[in-house]
């Protein structure tokens, strides 16, 4: 056993001494190093008001300006950046063996795609607001019209690839070719409305690979997360990668729910914050005393907020503080609810749009800490704005008890 922690020999320990060094050195994964290796920073946080706010440095890599994004609790789940066009230019041409979605903050211009060796391009005009997804491994360039910047927000399943292969080579650089991802048709990037139920719970999906404004877009009723909650998941590119659009009507604000990291919240209209506190905290930390645990972001369009920035896990609530309802985009890379943990076929129930007294993990109105609807109206009277919380969903109905919450799927759910 090592006498130090800069001896270099193995010896074995002595007696009834364990060996090592009795703590852990964090080790840099292989999405850490390429991050670091492609020399723009990153951005390490619960959250931020608007990623706008992010300075941007000269990215070699994509010919343009961007700053990483990894906020607490989506390490080595997904990744995430900003990238700014140059006004009237082009970002580099690439491909690579990752999925990746994008979210126009500001600009317009339009994305060019194309396989290996096709002899065409498919060419696709985008605007603020605009929502599209690069199929796998295909080629693609983005250009700005304007003569002012266009900034993308973009997620990707980079850390997940990286971090498995650990060689940049051939992430970058592979020539297969996914037809199954791109398949060549005219109307591939033709923004489609028809609404489905998504294969694992029902809930409201549109299977499209271009959104042409997800801000104004029309969203299916819901009622999960709030009364009046819209809701739809967009189906691109035969992804992975997880995501939704949903919308709290004004003056209203989500129930708490609890499930672990992987999700974070864009929010593209509206204003309003985020309260996020472990679980194991209980239902009302203000009144326990326990209010230095919780967390909480503000923000506007377009600023972000990890769910459950620590693992295990954690409630988080959602508040619309503005004149317009709040509407909301949540990525959860690859950690979707069709693949929470246990054996194919296995049954889960929607746990998150249950409340703890069925045995999930939503806090109804009536069992949430008093500080919350205290707080809510009076920012919102401090603003002339009304409250839409009917007084009645404050009042426990008679007979009901809380159940013990379900151990149920420790994956992120939405």
């Amino acid at each position: 056993m090592p006498h130090d922690k800069d001896l270099t020999h193995w010896h074995e320990p002595s007696g009834n001494k364990k060996a090592g060094f009795g703590e852990f050195r964090k080790q840099p994964t292989p999405y850490d190093a390429f991050m670091e290796s492609e020399g723009i920073p990153v951005f390490r946080d619960i959250g931020i008001s608007k990623v706008q706010n992010l300075p941007l440095f000269p990215w070699k890599r994509t010919g343009g300006k961007g700053h990483f994004i990894q906020l607490l609790g989506t390490e080595t789940k997904w990744g995430c950046f900003v990238v700014e066009v140059p006004p009237a230019g082009a970002l580099h041409a690439q491909k690579h063996m990752y999925e990746e979605i994008y979210l126009v903050v500001e600009g317009r211009g339009t994305t060019e795609v194309w396989q290996e060796g096709d002899t065409k391009k498919h060419v696709f005009e985008w605007q603020q607001g605009s929502m599209f997804s690069i199929p796998m491994n295909a080629w693609f360039r983005i250009v700005n019209a304007t003569n002012s910047g266009a900034l993308l927000l973009a997620g990707n399943t980079a850390p997940n690839v990286l971090n498995m292969i650990n060689n940049v080579e051939a992430v970058f650089n592979n020539p297969f070719v996914f037809r199954d991802r791109f398949n060549g048709a005219d109307d591939f990037f033709k923004a489609k409305d028809e609404i489905e139920p998504d294969p694992v719970r029902g809930l409201a999906m549109r299977r499209t690979n271009f959104i042409p404004d997800i801000v104004n877009c029309e969203l299916p009723l819901d009622n999960r997360r709030s009364p009046g909650w819209r809701r739809v998941e967009p189906f691109m590119t035969n992804n992975q990668f997880y995501y939704w659009i949903g919308q709290h009507e004004h003056g209203r604000y989500s129930k708490a729910h609890a499930h672990t990291s992987a999700a974070i919240l864009i929010c593209v209209k509206g204003k309003g914050y985020t309260y996020s506190w472990p679980e194991r905290v209980g239902e009302q930390p203000w009144a326990t005393g326990q209010a230095d645990k919780v967390r909480r972001v503000d923000y506007e369009p377009v600023g972000i907020v990890s769910a459950a920035p620590g693992g295990a896990r954690w409630y988080h609530q959602h508040f619309s503080a503005g004149e317009d309802p709040l509407r909301l985009t949540a990525w959860f890379g690859p950690h979707n609810p069709g693949r929470d943990p246990g054996a194919p076929g296995a049954k889960h129930t929607d746990y998150t749009a249950m409340d703890v007294t069925e045995g999930g993990t939503s806090i109804p109105y009536w069992m949430e800490d008093p500080h919350l609807r205290q707080e809510y109206e009076s920012r919102l009277a401090s603003h002339g704005i009304a409250t839409r919380m009917d007084p009645s969903w404050y009042l426990k109905p008679e007979g009901v008890e809380a159940k013990k919450s379900i151990d149920g799927p420790v994956g992120a759910a939405g």
